[in-house]
């Protein structure tokens, strides 16, 4: 998937560290950068919501390193910044559900991880951190599409979480003078992500309950709208603020396609590419969500040059057809979003 160069320059004296790079997103960080020749690639996952199986592949590879372990372990954390040169922070409980349901696991993941992440670079004095943040960030500001400037009251223990870690990245930024990018993911989706368990994303629950011909349920009437983002889009987003210069540091910016999506329209696209029309049944709304959700990319776009490559009923061909490949390893699933 990643033949395409979202960098300049040769890769091959560089050594990256991927926290959380079992999961989703961080796997295909690791796919992209042992795709285009990275001198070393090392992955720290504890496997909470990671698999060892999204970087099976390259395991035997000696560029590559998997170390099963917490970024809440400061010693490990400093050691494998010693060894690196860029970190790519993606570890996280992600789910506004989830942290609700359990506030303390999620801040301990995400800001108290993400605070013994900064440390390890600060005292290993990599040269460049780039960070998950979340639009989860804009909690109830009504505003569309979104702007970083203009954000609104937290709606879940999640949200606060993200927007710790970027008031804690903009301090260090300006304490440590160190170079530090957010980026602000707007509904990510694509292969490898999990459809199974309580708090799973919408889309790959969509395609596995129409390739197993089964009713999702959506929370709410299904008029609410995302701005779904495919994952190679944040990839290249990772890849450009890691080589930026210097003078884009010191801030978060939004991750998206820029265009807003209902999930009754998603639904009728997978439906449609799968060729089995499914209907949803629908459930109450759940705390903690929101309405509508749009990204403004132009600050990115300005910085960085991003623009995203796939939209979505491109990515949604991509992701179908991954799953048809994988559908037996994952059970149907009826709940959405």
């Amino acid at each position: 998937m990643y033949s395409r160069a979202f960098h300049t320059g040769d890769l091959s004296k560089k050594r990256f560290l991927i926290t959380g790079g079992a999961g989703f997103i961080g796997s295909h960080l690791a796919e992209y950068l042992m795709t285009h020749g990275a001198g070393k690639v090392m992955v720290i996952d504890n496997l909470v919501t990671g698999s060892r199986q999204n970087v099976e592949s390259y395991i035997t590879n000696p560029a590559f390193e998997f170390i099963q372990g917490d970024i809440n372990d400061g010693e490990l954390m400093i050691e494998l910044c010693r060894n690196s040169d860029y970190v790519l922070h993606q570890a996280a409980l992600g789910s506004v559900p989830r942290s609700i349901e359990n506030p303390l696991d999620s801040h301990h993941a995400n800001a108290t991880g993400f605070l013994s992440v900064l440390e390890a670079c600060r005292i290993s004095g990599i040269k460049r951190l780039v960070y998950a943040s979340s639009s989860s960030v804009y909690g109830d500001s009504a505003e569309l599409p979104k702007k970083e400037e203009k954000l609104g009251s937290p709606k879940s223990p999640y949200a606060i979480t993200k927007l710790m870690d970027e008031q804690y990245a903009e301090l260090y930024s300006k304490l440590h003078r160190m170079e530090i990018t957010g980026l602000r993911y707007f509904n990510i989706f694509g292969p490898k992500q999990n459809p199974n368990g309580p708090y799973a994303a919408a889309i790959p629950i969509f395609i596995i309950s129409a390739l197993k011909g089964v009713s999702p349920q959506i929370f709410g009437d299904g008029e609410q709208t995302r701005d779904f983002t495919f994952v190679a889009n944040a990839v290249k987003a990772n890849m450009l603020a890691l080589f930026s210069r210097p003078e884009t540091c010191g801030r978060a910016y939004n991750v998206a396609c820029g265009k807003q999506y209902s999930l009754n329209y998603v639904l009728d696209k997978i439906s449609e590419t799968v060729g089995t029309k499914i209907k949803a049944s629908y459930l109450s709304e759940r705390e903690g969500d929101i309405r509508h959700s749009n990204a403004d990319i132009s600050l990115i776009g300005k910085a960085m040059g991003f623009k995203p490559d796939i939209q979505l009923e491109e990515g949604l061909e991509f992701s179908v057809e991954w799953y048809k490949r994988n559908v037996q390893n994952f059970s149907s699933s009826p709940m959405g979003q």
